[in-house]
């Protein structure tokens, strides 16, 4: 029982491994996607297609609704504590 739970595990761990290739392959149709959906609003608002400032409307569009989904990433750097922690400006009284 131990051995086939260890093959198991095994199989799980090198099933979940990537090869470069497949990593770029799975970027790239991110990419085309994100083309696909987001292309045809940064042509009406006149960019022309496939050009620098259309790429760069389609990312920041992308970049606009995953901060709409998703919400602001909330970094605070290494040092201190975040203000929205337990502790921080709204926690509890020390």
């Amino acid at each position: 029982m131990h051995k086939l739970m260890s093959v198991c595990m095994g199989a799980l761990l090198l099933a979940g491994c990537a090869t470069p290739q497949q990593r770029a392959a799975a970027a790239q149709a991110e990419m085309e996607r994100t083309m696909v959906v987001y292309g045809p609003a940064c042509s009406k608002l006149g960019y022309p297609s496939n050009s620098d400032t259309w790429r760069n409307c389609v990312l920041q569009l992308s970049a606009r609704d995953d901060l709409q989904r998703y919400g602001y990433p909330h970094y605070y750097g290494a040092l201190g504590r975040s203000h929205w922690s337990l502790g921080g400006y709204w926690g509890p009284s020390w």
